[in-house]
């Protein structure tokens, strides 16, 4: 994460001392109370007015977002995971749609298109990256669409399958555990 954030004001360097421990904290994606984020920093001497400002700081960055109560929750998912779905289904065909809905924030996450098919594909039963990056391949091929790579259309079905892969994968690694943990996944 980079620790300049840019304001009305200008731009702000952030105190790594303060926030690198915070954001270990909230490592794991699942929602924790001020309360437990200052006992946990408390031992480094970082207060609960540091952590409140600091949280603020990283709202407002993108970093972070504010999540609902559990019982909230639980009602928004039968709401959710339903419209994602479609959503989801809808990326088939079009990348105008690039958000998906969270139960946990309220709000909508922007999810682009080849993630929200990935995420479509593990919805209909595939479990592996690379039956994910099938998954979506087929939709592109039928389509006549290709995976654009710095810039540049991949012409054959090796070169696209193959970078689908590698995005099918970042995908299972990085955004897939944020997307559990933000109740999008259906």
């Amino acid at each position: 994460m980079s620790f300049k954030v840019s304001g009305g004001l200008g731009e702000s360097t952030l105190h790594e001392a303060i926030y690198n421990p915070i954001l270990d904290t909230l490592n794991d994606h699942h929602p924790k109370t001020l309360a437990q984020i200052e006992q946990v920093v408390s031992t480094l001497g970082i207060n609960l007015g540091q952590v409140i400002q600091a949280v603020m700081v990283l709202i407002g960055a993108g970093v972070l977002f504010p999540a609902q109560d559990d019982v909230v929750i639980a009602k928004a998912k039968n709401q959710t995971d339903p419209l994602n779905a479609y959503l989801c289904d809808k990326a088939r065909g079009s990348s105008e749609l690039v958000c998906l809905a969270s139960p946990v924030t309220g709000g909508g996450i922007v999810v682009p298109r080849f993630l929200q098919l990935f995420l479509l594909a593990k919805a209909q039963g595939n479990t592996q990256p690379e039956q994910w990056a099938q998954f979506v391949w087929s939709i592109l091929a039928m389509q006549n669409q290709y995976v654009i790579k710095d810039g540049i259309a991949l012409s054959s079905d090796s070169e696209n399958l193959a970078e689908l892969v590698i995005q099918a994968h970042a995908f299972a690694n990085k955004q897939l555990p944020i997307f559990m943990a933000l109740g999008i996944c259906f």
